[in-house]
C-alpha cells in the first residue's frame, strides 16, 4: 500500500464540554437530551444537518421496537423520551396509530408506527434545543486523541477545517461503532463468515390508490414478486409496502444491495459509494414493478429516494455483556436492565428477510453491560453498535430500543461523571430508579 506523510500541524481546540455524543440518530437524540436534563453540558456532533440516524437519512419513517404485544394487545413498552418524540410528532401531524406486524410460524405480534419525515426532524429539533443541546451539524468525526484509557478529545471535519473538541464523557451513537474502534475498544463486524445484514436504499411512491393496494395488492407482494421474476431485476423476493402519514404516499422495503451476492460493509468507504448508485438502480427497477404489478400503483410516481442507502448492520462493540438471540427469544430478565425490546429478530438474508418472533410475555430487558465496552474507560455505547451476537443486533438495531438504550447511557454518563468515576462503576439502582423516575420502562426488577 503506497502512503504519504501528512505534515504535522496544530489543530484548533474548537469546544470543551461535559459529555460529547457522536450520532444524532434515535440513541444519540434520547442520550443528548437525557444528558442534558440531568444537568449537563452536551454537544451532539450530526454528519448531516437533521437529525433522525437511518429514520431520516435513509428514510426509514416507520418506528420499530416501540411496543410489543402483551397479554393479548399491543401496548407501548418504550417510554421516556420516546413519549416527548410522539407528542411532538403528532402536534406536527407527522404521526401515524401503530400498525400491526402479523407474526407468522408462531410468537406475538408486534406494531410499528410510521412518521412524517420533515415532522421528525423539526420535532428533533425542538427536543434537543428545549433541553440545552448544543448541537453541531455537518460535523464529521474522523478520530480521537487517547490518553491512555481515556478519551481526551474528538478530532473532526467541518467546513471551516478540522477541529478538537474535548470532554469529560464520551458517548457512541454513530451506527458504526466509530468511536468505540477509533479508541481501541473490542469490536466485531458480522458473523464467524464476516456476514452482516445486507443494506436496502428506501424510496417514497405518491399518488397512490390507498384502498386498492389494501384490497388488493399488499398481501400478495411476494407472490406478484415472483410472476415478475422474469421480467424484472428483483434481487430481493420479499419485502414491505408501507402507508405514510398522508394519503397517497407510502414508503418502500424492497431494494437488497450487494456486490455479486455479497452484502456491502457500510463502514467501508468504496462499498459504501457503490451501494448509492445500485440502489437507485434497483429503485427504479422495483418502482417499474410496482407501476406495472402492484393493483393501486398504475398511476403512481416516484416521489423521492432516500439521501442515503440504509445501513443495517456494521461494527458491534464486545462489551460487558453480549446480548444474544436466546436472551431475546426467552424474553430474558436482567437485574441490571436499562429499558425492554419487543422487536422480531429480522435478519436480512439473500433475497428475503427472516422474522423470527417472540414468545412468553413478548419483551425482553436490555442490559447496562451492552451498553460498556471494554478498554477505554469514559466511553458508552448505545444504538445498532451495542453489544450483541450477529443474532441480537438483528432485533436490537430498530429505533424502539434504541431510544431506551440512549436515555440510559446519557444519564449513565451524567452520574459517573458527577461520581467522578468510570461508566461500569456507578451504582446502578440509582440509573435504573433515575430511568423510572424520568418516564422509561425498565421492566420488573
Amino acid at each position: 500500500m503506497k502512503t504519504i506523510t501528512e505534515p504535522s500541524r496544530e489543530i484548533e481546540l474548537a469546544a470543551e464540554t461535559e459529555i460529547l455524543i457522536i450520532g444524532g440518530g434515535p440513541a444519540g437524540i434520547a442520550a443528548a437530551t437525557a444528558a442534558a436534563r440531568c444537568g449537563a453540558r452536551v454537544m451532539l456532533l450530526e454528519k448531516y444537518g437533521f437529525l433522525g440516524g437511518m429514520g431520516t437519512a435513509a428514510m426509514v419513517t416507520n418506528f420499530c421496537g416501540l411496543h410489543a404485544s402483551i397479554n393479548g394487545s399491543i401496548q407501548q413498552i418504550v417510554r421516556g423520551i420516546a413519549d416527548d418524540i410522539l407528542e411532538r410528532l403528532d402536534k406536527l401531524d407527522g404521526l401515524r396509530e401503530p400498525h400491526v406486524v402479523k407474526a407468522k410460524g408462531g410468537g406475538h405480534d408486534v406494531a410499528a408506527q410510521a412518521y412524517d419525515t420533515s415532522a421528525y426532524k423539526m420535532a428533533t429539533d425542538d427536543l434537543l434545543l428545549s433541553a440545552g443541546v448544543d448541537i453541531r451539524f455537518h460535523t464529521f468525526a474522523v478520530g480521537t486523541v487517547m490518553n491512555g484509557a481515556r478519551i481526551d478529545a474528538v478530532l473532526v471535519e467541518t467546513k471551516s477545517g478540522r477541529k478538537a473538541i474535548k470532554a469529560e464523557m464520551f458517548i457512541d451513537c454513530s451506527g458504526d461503532g466509530d468511536l468505540a474502534y477509533w479508541s481501541g475498544a473490542d469490536c466485531v463486524k458480522g458473523d464467524d463468515n464476516g456476514f452482516m445484514a445486507y443494506p436496502t436504499t428506501m424510496f417514497r411512491v405518491a399518488n397512490v390508490d390507498d384502498d386498492k393496494v389494501h384490497k388488493e395488492g399488499k398481501p400478495n407482494l411476494s407472490d406478484l414478486i415472483a410472476a415478475a421474476s422474469k421480467d424484472y431485476d428483483l434481487p430481493r423476493k420479499t419485502g414491505v409496502l408501507g402507508s405514510q402519514p398522508h394519503a397517497g404516499e407510502w414508503r418502500v422495503n424492497l431494494t437488497q444491495i450487494s456486490r455479486d451476492g455479497t452484502p456491502i460493509d457500510g463502514s467501508d468507504w468504496n462499498d459504501l459509494g457503490f451501494a448509492e448508485t445500485e440502489g437507485r438502480r434497483q429503485s427504479q427497477e422495483y418502482f417499474r414493478f410496482l407501476k406495472d404489478r402492484v393493483p393501486g400503483f398504475e398511476n403512481s410516481y416516484l416521489l423521492e429516494t432516500a439521501p442515503q442507502v440504509g445501513i443495517r448492520e456494521t461494527r458491534r462493540i464486545v462489551g460487558e455483556y453480549v446480548l444474544s438471540k436466546d436472551d431475546i427469544l426467552s424474553c430474558r430478565d436482567f437485574e441490571e436492565s436499562i429499558g425492554c425490546n419487543g422487536w422480531p429478530l429480522e435478519q436480512h438474508l439473500k433475497g428475503s428477510a427472516k422474522w423470527t418472533f417472540l414468545g412468553g410475555r413478548g419483551y425482553h430487558q436490555i442490559p447496562y453491560g451492552t451498553t460498556l465496552p471494554k478498554g477505554v474507560d469514559n466511553l458508552l455505547v448505545a444504538g445498532r453498535c451495542a453489544s450483541t451476537t450477529p443474532e441480537g443486533q438483528a432485533s436490537l438495531r430498530v429505533s424502539g430500543p434504541c431510544f431506551a438504550m440512549g436515555q440510559a447511557v446519557g444519564t449513565a454518563a451524567e452520574l459517573a461523571r458527577q461520581k467522578g468515576v468510570t461508566p461500569n462503576k456507578i451504582d446502578v439502582r440509582a440509573l435504573q430508579d433515575k430511568l423510572v423516575s424520568d418516564g422509561a420502562f425498565i421492566g420488573d426488577i
